[in-house]
């Protein structure tokens, strides 16, 4: 199948998940209006934040590597290599413990490039069988969950709330 028809929404749900609802938007679909997403919540979280656990969870920057390291095995396939998560190390982010300032700072850097990356190739019209379009699809839900999960370790990287969406709405129809 082509995902011709439904390219954009793809594109605009990974979109609003990574980069977050765009200023002056009347209306969103999966974050609350103001939602600044997933990369921006991150740069308010500090190393030492990232880097800490909770009753033996994984740390944020467990989670954004796990994310940028799926995205970047996306991206390769995207962009036509054969099936790259063949022999994927998926434990390797899992045991990610502390990041310096630095490896925190090159951490959300990659991981931004991985998601605007991916972002732009769902735009692009292809060829899916069921399977791939389920890869796809799925990635957009996958991260959703990541976003939850890291909004829910820290406080400093959670969105405005179903309150503070209200009060956008009734500013911008005042």
């Amino acid at each position: 199948m082509n995902t011709r028809d439904f390219a954009n929404v793809m594109a605009m749900l990974g979109s609003e998940l990574a980069l977050g609802v765009p200023p002056g938007a009347s209306g969103s679909y999966m974050l609350n209006l103001g939602d600044p997403g997933l990369l921006a919540s991150l740069d308010k979280v500090s190393p030492s934040a990232a880097s800490s656990t909770h009753a033996g969870g994984a740390s944020i920057a467990a989670h954004a590597d796990h994310v940028r390291y799926g995205v970047s095995l996306l991206n390769q396939w995207l962009a036509g290599a054969e099936a790259p998560w063949i022999g994927a190390d998926w434990t390797a982010s899992w045991k990610k413990d502390g990041v310096s300032d630095d490896e925190w700072r090159a951490l959300r850097a990659e991981l931004r490039r991985e998601l605007t990356t991916w972002v732009d190739a769902m735009r692009t019209p292809r060829e899916l069988n069921e399977r791939e379009l389920g890869w796809l699809m799925g990635s957009i839900a996958h991260l959703g969950y990541h976003v939850g999960a890291i909004r829910q370790i820290d406080r400093a990287a959670r969105g405005p709330t179903a309150e503070d969406e209200a009060r956008v709405k009734a500013t911008a129809s005042a």
